[in-house]
């Protein structure tokens, strides 16, 4: 009988942990999603059509997911992804930036339908993805910085907001930063709201180009980041709050809504880490067993907001491009700092990290194939060769 009923143990505790997760979600890195559509050369209603896929996927994945395993699973955009996106898309159509989302999700239903993907992370270092992801971010970081150059009182307004709020409520920094953000560009005269109305997104289908370099360039690494740093610690948070959800049919079923989505701008579908934490704790409600109706809730949101998504890229667009910027980077510090403590933390292969990083963050682009790709493979071959070097010789072992 408790199954036919499932909403009789809904409370105002779903209903705001729900939003909060989403609230938080969109604030701290919507901006990144605008800078990664722009990239691709995408025109303002194609990037109201990614804001659109991307809240559909994420409210089609996190609500049912959630209602079928009768446990909290909250999905996310890849905001890694989004930054490689913002980094390595330029110059390439978003024809072929389709196509590169379309593998990636076919890489992850791949992965998810015969459970590789555990096996998969075996042979990839996890100091590796965490060089890489720490110099795709690296700019971002960089640009919050330099913004103050021009833009001292909000981008120091915004920094002071940062610094104080990861220290007295951690959890909701990001947001705190936005209100202050806000706040002192409306001050300023900043903000050109003039023509920003409530409006709905209207889906624009984008027909793939499939360019063997975009794929392995883009779509390789888009795949690998979203493996690595989005997918594993959102796991990892449904382990250690004790829920046992089982992997393979989630990847499956986001790479599968991935796939019908990304003509439309979805690009990449995830598990949740941070926000999907809201959505597990006491905060949630108090009975355990119906905390899942808590990302049931931030599903819904998901999809209102994202049938908004040209008043959200209209909200953004009226404020000064320091604020997304700074934005941006400060919503993305302290995942750089994580991968960059990850990534050196191993003694034994910090060479090859080390590389990875700097290869990454330096841009380069051999045969048409980005950096984030070329940073992986320098990094495995040192990682390969010290490993190679270190082992000892077999007649000097025999001596």
């Amino acid at each position: 009988m408790k199954d036919s009923s499932p909403f009789s143990d809904l409370s105002i505790s779903h209903l705001t942990a729900g939003f909060v997760a989403v609230l938080i979600g969109f604030s701290s890195s919507v901006v990144i999603i605008l800078q990664a559509a722009q990239a691709a050369g995408a025109d303002s209603a194609q990037v109201s059509s990614w804001i659109w896929a991307l809240g559909l996927g994420m409210g089609i994945t996190s609500a049912g997911l959630s209602w079928y395993f009768r446990e909290p699973v909250l999905t996310a955009w890849s905001t890694p992804g989004a930054a490689l996106l913002a980094t390595s898309l330029s110059g390439f159509s978003l024809a072929e930036a389709t196509a590169a989302f379309m593998f990636a999700a076919l890489l992850t239903v791949i992965v998810g339908w015969t459970g590789w993907f555990e096996r998969l992370l075996k042979h990839l270092p996890q100091s590796l993805a965490a060089a890489m992801l720490a110099g795709i971010l690296f700019q971002f970081g960089l640009e919050a910085f330099a913004a103050l150059e021009h833009h001292f009182l909000l981008v120091a307004a915004m920094l002071v907001t940062y610094v104080v709020g990861r220290q007295r409520l951690p959890r909701y920094a990001i947001l705190l930063v936005l209100a202050v953000g806000m706040l002192v560009v409306v001050a300023q005269g900043e903000f050109h709201g003039q023509h920003l109305s409530l409006s709905l997104a209207s889906p624009q289908f984008v027909m793939p180009d499939f360019s063997p370099g975009v794929l392995i360039g883009v779509g390789v690494p888009l795949f690998i980041v979203t493996m690595t740093s989005q997918n594993l610690p959102g796991l990892a948070v449904l382990r250690a709050n004790g829920y046992q959800t089982p992997l393979s049919p989630v990847l499956t079923f986001t790479g599968l809504v991935n796939l019908v989505l990304a003509p439309f701008g979805g690009f990449a579908y995830n598990l949740a880490a941070i926000t999907a934490a809201i959505c597990m704790g006491e905060e949630a409600g108090e009975k355990r067993s119906s905390r899942y109706l808590a990302a049931v809730c931030a599903g819904v949101v998901y999809a209102v907001v994202g049938l908004f998504g040209a008043t959200v890229v209209a909200l953004f667009a009226a404020f000064p491009q320091a604020f997304v910027v700074a934005l941006a980077g400060l919503a993305l510090l302290g995942t750089i700092g994580n991968s960059l403590h990850a990534a050196l933390d191993d003694v034994e292969g910090r060479e090859a990290a080390l590389m990875t990083f700097l290869v990454t963050a330096s841009g380069l682009t051999l045969w048409g194939i980005g950096a984030a790709f070329w940073g992986i493979v320098v990094g495995a071959a040192v990682q390969l060769s010290i490993s190679a070097l270190r082992r000892p010789d077999p007649e000097s072992a025999r001596e």
